[in-house]
């Protein structure tokens, strides 16, 4: 018996036409779309079925008439079949569509809209940067092939780009390849158009460019020094009497220092709220900042006692600490906190959802708890002060 094909509606070809610009417009972007081809069977109707629903049938055949009249870039070809029950009939038999440009026009004006965009724009890169003489670093031979490459890469985001964006973008790249060794820190551009934190917010877009029309994977550029607060809890510790310091960690692994414990805390009220303590430092950790306290060897060589919030990016940075920083203890980041706090608990916007090989048992419980009851977050500065306290000192050994 052999298998029958319904109809192809212009709504569906136009479907299949959109779902092809998401999955090629990339490689379009990257290499031209000139050539490429959509067909779509329209598989017209069999006898039987003008027999069936007759009405229908016109119906179809009208609205492909109407598209091939109004839109020439659709090749819609016709065949004539001769029926008994219906006489001679002309019907659509297949629509084929050549170049991205059609195809996109064919899917709607929203999809043209959103292709032409990423077109004109991977167009001008190309006639902008294509030219790898112009930047002596980079390889003439490759430089065509680069660019499509970082073009395709970084498709979504310089579709995304607004207008006055992109049109920063040629000339920061320009700027950067011409200044392989500037030493300027990334908010000291002088690159009119560029406010203090343009660069810090397409960085990835701009490396990649950048490296496609170079050949240098660096900008040029001055990293700013990773800066940590961090107080001293012992007075006979504090470099020149000051308990309250905030320096890079290069500035801060020079000290000679040997505390028993480094606290570290993701919140910076409870690092200000610690009372002095004999032989003790508390870091505010900032964030995923904490994986750089690897650097400071009185920390790493130390015993660390960590608290964040009971959230999973909680655990996702008591992971990158651990990873440089071996002798790590979490405190209140257990089962019986989170479930005796469960009040106050709030939604986790953007959960961490990595896996975390340098958790104990016991803290991969409960962050299995915290995903399980829809991502929770236990707030670190919601738990009482004074029953922390007692516990971050049972923890580190001090009264």
């Amino acid at each position: 018996m052999m298998a029958t094909h319904s109809m192809v509606t212009v709504t569906e070809a136009q479907q299949r036409a959109r779902k092809m610009v998401e999955g090629g417009q990339r490689q379009w972007a990257a290499t031209g779309g000139e050539t490429v081809r959509l067909e779509v069977v329209l598989h017209p109707p069999t006898e039987r079925t003008v027999q069936l629903d007759v009405v229908g049938a016109i119906a179809w055949t009208q609205s492909w008439r109407e598209l091939a009249s109004t839109d020439p870039s659709a090749d819609v070809t016709w065949t004539d079949r001769q029926w008994p029950s219906a006489g001679r009939q002309s019907v659509p038999q297949r629509c084929v569509l050549v170049g991205a440009d059609a195809i996109a026009a064919f899917a709607g004006s929203g999809v043209a809209r959103s292709w032409r965009t990423l077109r004109d724009r991977a167009a001008r890169l190309r006639a902008e940067f294509s030219c790898a003489a112009d930047f002596p670093s980079a390889d003439p031979e490759t430089a065509v092939s680069a660019l499509a490459a970082a073009i395709r890469t970084h498709a979504g985001k310089l579709q995304l780009l607004r207008e006055k964006d992109f049109e920063t973008l040629i000339p920061v790249i320009s700027w950067l390849a011409e200044h392989p060794t500037s030493g300027w820190r990334i908010r000291q551009l002088p690159i009119r158009g560029i406010d203090t934190k343009w660069l810090e917010r397409h960085r990835s877009i701009v490396e990649g460019l950048h490296t496609a029309v170079t050949g240098r994977s660096s900008l040029g550029l001055l990293a700013s020094p990773t800066q940590l607060r961090v107080r001293f809890l012992d007075p006979t510790m504090r470099p020149g009497g000051m308990s309250d310091v905030s320096a890079s960690v290069d500035e801060l692994a020079a000290l000679d220092i040997v505390p028993h414990v480094v606290f570290v805390f993701e919140n910076l009220e409870t690092v200000l709220a610690m009372p002095d303590t004999p032989h003790a430092v508390v870091v505010h950790g900032g964030g995923y900042a904490a994986r750089s306290l690897s650097a400071v060897p009185w920390i790493q060589d130390g015993r660390v006692v960590y608290w964040g919030d009971l959230d999973s990016d909680g655990f996702a940075i008591l992971h990158a600490l651990r990873s440089g920083c071996p002798n790590v203890t979490s405190v209140l980041m257990d089962d019986d906190t989170l479930f005796a706090y469960r009040d106050l608990w709030v939604p986790e916007t953007k959960p961490a959802a990595g896996v975390y090989p340098t958790l104990t048992p016991t803290e991969l419980r409960t962050l299995e708890h915290i995903r399980s009851e829809g991502n929770v977050r236990l707030e670190q500065e919601r738990i009482d002060w004074q029953f922390a306290l007692g516990k971050l000192r049972d923890a580190a050994g001090v009264v």
